[in-house]
């Protein structure tokens, strides 16, 4: 279905750091709340400029859609964006979601081998596309089963824009709240979208040993 307009209304509950040394900020991310600013000037507020006002130091390393939750890392110094950059880039770091999906999901675990590529006319949604797509692949585990849902955790080897959401919608299991890719009863089952980012796991960019942040799921 296409994704319906809305008007900004980013949450102002106050900035949570979950962690911060000479190198790296951790921040816990609100649903609804942009990672770096919109092109309307009226979608300027954003967890960089908060952060920034915080701690003028912090440098983006990587991004969260506007309606998940989670943990969200940034860099204090320029070194330490680089060091970082490349571990998303190489696929060094290791994440963890949850999600709660519309339907029973079968079996206990599994993988989405899948390739992805924007939809052009329907942009910024994507789509599985096994001709032009890039790699995408996400490893899921079923957590519980619910009446009508089932809890996810899932845990992308690949980042490909919105990956969790395309696949899990591929599967037949839409993320619950998901305005892009769920059908109407699994977009009307949640209040937000039922994706939050619970852990990552870095190599530190001091000393190289591996850290892991995590925020606790809010659903």
């Amino acid at each position: 279905m296409q994704p319906a307009p809305y008007a900004y209304a980013p949450p102002m509950e106050p900035l949570t750091i979950l962690h911060r040394d000479d190198d790296i900020l951790v921040l816990s991310k609100p649903a609804g709340l942009l990672t770096v600013p919109g092109k309307p000037l009226e979608h300027g507020d954003c967890l960089e400029r908060r952060a920034q006002a915080a701690d003028p130091a912090a440098l983006l390393v990587h991004r969260l859609d506007r309606d998940t939750s989670g943990v969200v890392l940034m860099a204090r110094n320029r070194p330490a964006q680089r060091h970082l950059g490349l571990q998303f880039e190489r696929r060094m770091t290791r994440k963890t979601y949850v999600a709660r999906v519309w339907g029973n999901v079968m079996g206990e675990s599994g993988r989405v081998d899948a390739p992805i590529a924007c939809d052009w006319p329907n942009r910024p949604k994507q789509m599985i596309d096994t001709e032009n797509g890039r790699p995408a692949q996400t490893e899921w585990q079923v957590m519980a089963h619910e009446t009508m849902a089932t809890r996810m955790m899932l845990r992308p080897l690949t980042g490909r824009s919105h990956q969790l959401r395309v696949h899990m919608a591929h599967l037949g299991h839409p993320v619950l709240g998901d305005n892009f890719y769920a059908h109407e009863e699994a977009l009307r089952a949640a209040g937000r979208l039922q994706l939050h980012a619970l852990e990552l796991t870095i190599l530190h960019p001091a000393d190289g040993r591996f850290c892991t942040f995590r925020d606790a799921c809010p659903f």
